[in-house]
């Protein structure tokens, strides 16, 4: 079974690029979300080696006015450098490797223009580009692989990045530079070392956004076509929140999907739980209640722009939680500056990551998530309000937990495992003010929605009387069925929760 999303947009783009001062282009993304396809389809297209105008039939850059202009019109360079990392016999020798054999390519059709000698790229381009009046495209798929590979070793990432700045910057050969990898270009400072570029990233993804992963529109029809559940998919797979593109999907894991007709976690196949454990063990201040803030649900605010794009310059949480970004752990939102975790597939890897190291009690606290909720679903009060305690003390420092927000933090903490049923609001306008957390059932469950309203040092019967006479129940717009109230309250006396549930029925509007 063949699966296939046009993504050949991507191209209209590039050629309006081309002989400009925006036609050095790095983009940025997780592993497995298609960068290596996308530079493969710009070597078909371009490549004058080929004719693939068949491959391009009925897709969408056919019928854009430059397709047939540039199509298969152009001397092009692809570098796959994690080949040439592999085949060098050192990190220090990747340049010269590299450059030996592109030249070797380049005097079997160039040989009239080219000094016998010449051991440097740039300086045999520039013969060629003078004398033969050549213009070339580049293609580098995973440009970063030398500082994920070689963190430790600053010689050949200075070599390499040498020949880089050499082969591009100010060269008149340069029709077009076209680089992906997972890592944006390394920073020394608060300077590039490859200025002229622009970087398309997860963080700043400008006009690129649309092709970095699936919109939700291509999963719908995906699913439709292939008979999966959508809703399913939205569970497990969505959540890359990119601007201009609110939903953008993990395309590895909904073509697995697909294939094997069967939601499962796909992606962290490429990964394992142990690199992003290395991360979020990593010691700094604020960065544990910020993993712990985001698997309960919440959000984070970062600075994402003084990460210096590697893999071992770390200085602050931001740092951190900026790279998580980058490898696919972490959603970033353009708009709110704000880092979650975005589906099911990656929520599940953070709680496998959550073994040892400190992490042991909030790893309990998660597990015991089932049990609340069942308690919950039964109507018993009291084990709801007992299950809330255990998360409370066994989590949460005392000093800190003095307000509705800490108690928030905890109850959505306490329900980690409610995500796989349902969808978490918090603050939802509802009637006449704002439920604190409303949980949804998605489709399909057959579980009761669940609205809860929390106190600090009041009382939970007050708490419900605001939730009926405000109304809140309104806030399940087009939902029918089963709505459980929740009121839990914490008393600053006795230092423990009080909790009260009834039901109430939602008939159609």
């Amino acid at each position: 079974m063949g699966i296939y999303v046009d993504k050949s947009g991507l191209i209209r783009y590039t050629n309006s690029v081309l002989d400009t001062e925006q036609r050095f282009i790095c983009v940025s993304r997780p592993r497995r979300f298609g960068k290596s396809m996308a530079a493969q389809m710009l070597l078909a297209y371009y490549c004058r080696a080929y004719d693939s105008s068949r491959l391009f039939r009925e897709l969408a850059i056919e019928n854009d006015d430059s397709y047939t202009c540039h199509l298969n019109q152009y001397d092009v360079l692809f570098f796959d450098m994690q080949r040439f990392l592999n085949r060098a016999q050192t990190p220090n020798e990747l340049t010269a490797y590299l450059q030996k054999a592109v030249l070797k390519e380049l005097r079997e059709v160039y040989a009239g223009y080219l000094d016998p000698d010449e051991s440097e790229l740039a300086s045999a381009l520039e013969q060629i580009s003078a004398e033969a009046g050549k213009e070339f495209i580049f293609i580098i798929d995973e440009w970063d692989c030398v500082f994920r590979e070689t963190s430790d070793n600053a010689r050949a990432q200075k070599s390499y990045l040498n020949f880089l700045r050499d082969l591009f910057k100010g060269q008149p050969y340069v029709k077009l530079a076209y680089m992906t990898g997972i890592l944006p270009i390394k920073k020394y400072g608060t300077h590039s070392a490859l200025n002229i570029f622009y970087e398309y990233s997860m963080t700043s993804p400008k006009e690129l956004a649309e092709y970095t992963g699936f919109t939700e529109n291509e999963v719908r029809n995906l699913c439709l076509k292939y008979n999966l559940d959508f809703p399913e998919a939205q569970k497990w797979y969505d959540g890359y929140k990119l601007k201009n593109v609110p939903h953008m999907y993990n395309p590895k894991s909904v073509v697995d999907a697909l294939l094997n007709a069967q939601f499962h976690s796909y992606w962290i196949g490429t990964e394992t739980y142990e690199a992003l454990k290395v991360y979020m063990n990593m010691n700094f201040d604020g960065l544990k209640d910020s993993i712990i803030e985001m698997l309960g649900n919440g959000t984070c605010k970062i600075n994402y722009r003084k990460f210096q794009n590697d893999m071992t310059t770390f200085k602050s949480r931001d740092d951190v939680l900026t790279l998580l970004v980058h490898l696919g752990y972490l959603a970033y939102d353009e708009e709110t500056q704000e880092v979650f975790i975005p589906n099911l597939e990656i929520s599940d890897e953070f709680k496998n990551a959550l073994e040892g190291d400190g992490w042991d009690t909030l790893a309990q606290i998660l597990n015991d998530s089932d049990s609340l909720l069942n308690a919950t679903l039964c109507g018993d009060a009291d084990a709801v309000a007992r299950g809330i305690d255990k998360a409370h003390m066994e989590h949460t420092s005392i000093l800190s937990y003095n307000d509705e927000n800490s108690l928030s933090c905890v109850i959505s903490i306490a329900y980690f495992s409610t995500r796989k049923d349902y969808i978490l609001f918090r603050e939802l306008p509802a009637g006449k003010g704002f439920a604190d957390i409303v949980f949804l059932p998605r489709r399909f469950h057959g579980k009761p929605a669940l609205i809860v309203e929390l106190k600090w040092n009041q009382s939970p019967e007050g708490a419900i009387r605001q939730i009926k006479e405000r109304k809140y129940v309104k806030a399940l717009d087009g939902y029918v069925g089963e709505v459980l109230l929740a009121a839990v309250n914490y008393d600053k006396k006795s230092k423990c929760h009080q909790c009260i549930i009834e039901r109430f029925q939602k008939e159609p509007c």
